[in-house]
């Protein structure tokens, strides 16, 4: 993070609300203290997130003392930069992407931190810690920096810009054994509770004004908690009795699945985040 502050002008730290974004935000308060992170945060909001996302990212940009920066796919589409989709299980997972790339064109952003893991998605295991993006904020796989000794080349041309995944090597047990040592505060989705759900693929959907059950599909009272958060119309629930931090490390060291294999949008295609990423997306 350091690093960041040292080479680019105008750095932005992505924030969703979820862990590793939240923990990004506590990484850099201690690399910078006492003075204030000297990144925006940026989210991008596509208005079918959890209202308990929502207002934790508020409460927490408000006492860092953060500027906080949203971006909204409600704009793009009113705008006609995106069109919703259609079929029975329309997302704005993938609509990020433009909203995205023009909300760092409009902060003129030559560098954007992100909480990416590669032990997340095998797309993921492919990401440098500096990552490349070309001018139409595309990713080349094949076209990868070698960090030799964690030497970081930011060199690009006008209009570039990097990716930057502090926490690559970390793994879902190291947030979670880090985040109770140092007591983070978490958003309740991460705790065990009673929620309504549909099993769907596989995936248990959480009830919200974005899910609606098909034929056969019958809403359920299970207790649930979340491994990973995005919109309400993707990001599935892990039925658990998980209610504290140390009941959640030893049920994600008992952990036979990853944490994205509730993410309903991975399940598109083998190379769904890959093709995603190759885009723009996170």
């Amino acid at each position: 993070m350091r690093e960041v502050a040292a080479q680019f002008e105008r750095p932005v730290l992505l924030f969703s609300g979820g862990k590793d974004s939240i923990l990004m935000v506590h990484l850099a308060q201690k690399a910078f203290a006492p003075a204030r992170i000297p990144f925006t945060l940026v989210h991008i909001d596509t208005g079918h997130n959890f209202s308990e996302t929502l207002e934790f990212r508020d409460r927490l940009a408000e006492r860092v003392g953060a500027t906080l920066h949203v971006g909204s796919v409600q704009d793009s589409i009113d705008s006609g930069r995106q069109a919703e989709e259609s079929g029975p299980n329309p997302s704005r997972n993938r609509l990020q992407i433009v909203t995205l790339l023009d909300t760092l064109a409009e902060l003129k952003a030559d560098a954007a931190l992100g909480g990416g893991r590669r032990d997340e998605e095998k797309a993921r295991a492919k990401e440098r810690f500096f990552s490349h993006r070309d001018r139409f904020g595309q990713w080349d796989p094949k076209n990868q920096r070698p960090e030799l000794w964690n030497i970081f080349n930011a060199r690009k041309n006008m209009g570039e810009h990097f990716r930057v995944f502090p926490l690559s090597n970390w793994t879902e047990m190291d947030v979670w054994q880090y985040v109770a040592a140092e007591a983070i505060e978490m958003p309740s989705l991460y705790f065990s509770h009673e929620r309504e759900v549909l099993e769907r693929d596989g995936v248990l959907l959480a009830r919200s004004d974005f899910n609606q059950a098909l034929d056969g599909e019958l809403w359920l009272t299970k207790k649930v908690r979340f491994r990973t958060i995005g919109d309400t119309t993707c990001t599935g629930a892990t039925e658990s009795e998980a209610s504290t931090l140390e009941q959640i490390v030893a049920e994600v060291a008992a952990s036979r699945v990853t944490e994205r294999g509730g993410r309903h949008d991975d399940k598109q295609s083998e190379a769904a985040m890959e093709d995603r990423k190759k885009q723009g997306y996170f």
